[in-house]
């Protein structure tokens, strides 16, 4: 038995894998539906907390869908959906498994349509983040497979298309032109069977078709995923990642872990599987390599990382002839390297390194990108929706560099150049001089979607405020630390100032500081629309250069 427990700031999942999927026959008395499909959509209502169901989907004889599902017809907080266009023109029979009391009313409560649920409403939701990615419906997690791949930028992820609260673990999928505009197609990868579920991975371009997968006149695209019934498991894409074939030789890998990392090394031609394992008392993240893409030979460990690596190589202040490799995980704390294929060797001391703080999990950057920029995203975990039908959302997407600073060498996030296409109107104000008790405040902005470009000098024992909406930004000069809702980060003034890059969206703030030297992903709750911005200051004056706040724009189609 294996347990995986994600570990949240305000929430805790675990859930017990067996090493065979469970195999539960319904009961020939269980309740029972047949449903002639003659729409895209079966629309599912679903109230959380309600007691959850096991349903199967069973088109011709055959178990197609297995899933729970808190299925409430009479009292829904939100209704789901399930694209069965596959299926159209056929009659399928949706059953219960288990737990079936009450049932067969709430079977009653399916209806089909050629939309999803409330579509006039999509994306003007009231809590609905503006700039940050959130699926149409129910919950996910982890970003996966980020690759780019013929002008898009794909972002695969963790999710659970039949409710609010983690579960099924489907890899739903969305495609971009520019990062910022998310158009979401559905997910792409469905489990093989009921606990048998798509846990997380990564995904590449097959350039030189060394798999032999490739079907028609572009590269495949390969994406390697856990699956919790049987190990690592490789897939494969011809049509652009709308659908995926399996392997016939799965699992490539089996051991004692989770979330397989694909990278071309092109020293040594190959691939490598950076993938996290587990024993008694160790966590550790492990290095395969393949000339394929199919077999795979395990080559060295790392001890004390947990899940999800990441693994890529970037140039030292952009010279290319100075590199170093970083190696990261779930929590977002990296090591600095040298890789030579087979075996990551740290350099950068005994401790981990960090630069980003709050609700940031799980980051993984994207493969493939043809400009050479390392873009990175993670989820923003804990950053809840309550009362919306999607819950959870990504953290925004972020060139990381290598940059000699304070200390060494070290890595930078800043929000990709793409962002300022949401900007809008601009106010701005230069040379101010804040004293203790003062404040600056504006009660001409009053878009919730803000940028905010701060240039601050402060005072050897001065503490600056910026007050975002009831959301509190703070700089306390004498401990060298910014923070915001409890979540702190180290950062020291350059060149005597500190200079902060502030996102405002529905749900949460993200800052950035010194050029993202550090940079806080924050849970807000529900923003304070209407009220007013202001900075203010204590302990010493200070002065404020030059201070700009962009009304942005949604990202969201309007509709």
């Amino acid at each position: 038995m294996r347990l995986r427990t994600i570990a949240l700031p305000l929430f805790a999942v675990a859930l017990i894998v067996s090493p065979s999927p469970a195999r539960v026959r319904a009961a020939d008395d269980a309740p029972r539906r047949e449903i002639a499909i003659a729409h895209r959509y079966l629309h599912l209502p679903v109230r959380n907390g309600a007691a959850k169901r096991r349903l199967q989907l069973v088109v011709d004889g055959k178990v197609a869908r297995d899933f729970e599902i808190e299925l409430d017809g009479e009292r829904p907080d939100l209704v789901v959906f399930d694209d069965v266009d596959e299926y159209r023109g056929k009659t399928i029979q949706v059953r219960g498994v288990g737990n079936v009391e009450g049932l067969s009313k709430a079977l009653e409560a399916i209806t089909q349509a050629d939309e999803i649920p409330d579509p006039a409403n999509l994306y003007r939701e009231a809590g609905r983040p503006q700039f940050h990615f959130t699926s149409r419906r129910g919950w996910h997690n982890d970003p996966n497979g980020l690759v780019w791949q013929d002008g898009k930028y794909h972002l695969f992820y963790q999710h659970n298309p039949y409710g609010w609260s983690w579960g099924n673990m489907h890899w739903g999928h969305a495609v971009s032109p520019d990062l910022v505009h998310w158009t979401e197609l559905g997910d792409a990868i469905r489990p093989r069977e009921y606990n048998d579920w798509v846990f997380s991975g990564s995904a590449v371009v097959d350039h030189a078709n060394t798999s032999g997968f490739q079907a028609g006149a572009n590269p495949p695209l390969v994406a390697a995923f856990t699956s919790t019934g049987r190990g690592e498991c490789i897939v494969f894409s011809n049509d652009g990642g709308k659908t995926f074939a399996e392997y016939e030789g799965n699992p490539v890998v089996k051991h004692n872990g989770r979330d397989p990392k694909l990278v071309w090394y092109a020293p040594g031609k190959h691939w490598v599987m950076a993938v996290y394992d587990e024993g008694k008392d160790r966590q550790s993240i492990d290095f395969y390599t393949s000339t394929d893409l199919k077999h795979w030979t395990k080559q060295s460990r790392i001890d004390g990382y947990f899940e999800c690596p990441d693994l890529f190589e970037l140039p030292v202040d952009g010279d290319a002839s100075k590199t170093r490799w970083v190696l990261s995980a779930a929590d977002g704390k990296y090591a600095l390297g040298d890789f030579d294929g087979k075996a990551f060797r740290v350099s950068s001391g005994p401790e981990k390194l960090q630069n980003r703080y709050g609700n940031y999990y799980a980051a993984q950057s994207f493969s493939d990108v043809p400009d050479g920029r390392r873009i990175q995203v993670g989820w923003g975990n804990g950053v809840t929706f309550p009362g919306m039908p999607f819950n959870q959302q990504m953290t925004l997407p972020t060139r990381l560099t290598l940059r000699t600073a304070d200390g060494g060498i070290r890595l930078f996030a800043e929000p990709v150049a793409e962002m300022e296409a949401l900007r809008g109107a601009k106010h701005e104000w230069t040379g101010l001089t804040i004293t203790p008790g003062s404040e600056e405040t504006s009660q001409e902005i009053t878009g919730d979607l803000l940028e905010i470009l701060a240039d601050l000098r402060p005072a050897k024992a001065g503490t600056i405020t910026l007050n975002l909406r009831g959301t509190l930004v703070t700089y306390e000069a004498a401990k060298g630390e910014i923070s915001c809702k409890g979540v702190r980060a180290p950062l020291s003034p350059k060149d005597g100032r500190i200079r902060l890059r502030i996102f405002v969206d529905r749900g949460s703030v993200e800052v950035f500081g010194n050029d993202g030297r550090v940079a806080l992903s924050v849970a807000t709750g529900a923003n304070g629309a209407g009220k007013p911005l202001w900075i203010s200051g204590a302990g010493e004056p200070f002065e404020v250069p030059s201070l700009t706040v962009y009304e942005l724009r949604s990202a969201w189609p309007s509709r």
